[in-house]
């Protein structure tokens, strides 16, 4: 065998690397190429949401609305609403455990807070239909001393 290096067939004579804009380094190398840049979607979870299992008002059946139209008006005081999460939980005035609202089931002109005296029907949630939410909420009577927000932005004193 001899110790020359015979040149593969089809291949071809590899070309040292070529000399770069600026040492490893440098704040220009660790930009990235132009010709790479792209828009960035609006969030960055896009990609990972998944659809709420919650019905909304949206995305309710008619037989699950004309059941909950059909029931009887429970009434209770809001213990939790968060305008920005989207929902929030009234506790019953019978006693017993919190029940859910989500913000498409509110209904009138003010953003719930806390002691805010509320009138609502239930409906159960999917897919067990074990759990019940709250659906057509009222607010009877606003908590006095506590500052409303309409859904609009304005503040106003109670």
């Amino acid at each position: 065998m001899s110790s020359r290096a015979t040149p593969i067939q089809g291949s071809r004579p590899v070309d040292p690397p070529l000399p770069s804009a600026g040492s490893p380094r440098s704040p220009e190398s660790l930009l990235p190429p132009a010709c790479r840049q792209r828009d960035r979607s609006p969030s960055p979870m896009r990609g990972y949401l998944i659809p709420s299992p919650l019905p909304t008002r949206r995305n309710r059946t008619c037989s699950a609305t004309a059941r909950a139209a059909e029931g009887p008006v429970f009434s209770g005081v809001c213990k939790y609403f968060s305008r920005s999460k989207g929902h929030g939980f009234i506790t019953p005035s019978d006693g017993g455990k919190d029940i859910f609202v989500h913000i498409s089931d509110i209904e009138g002109e003010y953003v719930p807070v806390e002691g805010d005296e509320m009138s609502y029907k239930i409906c159960s949630i999917p897919p067990k239909h074990e759990k019940v939410q709250a659906v057509e909420v009222t607010i009877t009577h606003l908590n006095p001393g506590t500052k409303h927000e309409t859904w609009s932005g304005h503040v106003v004193s109670s």
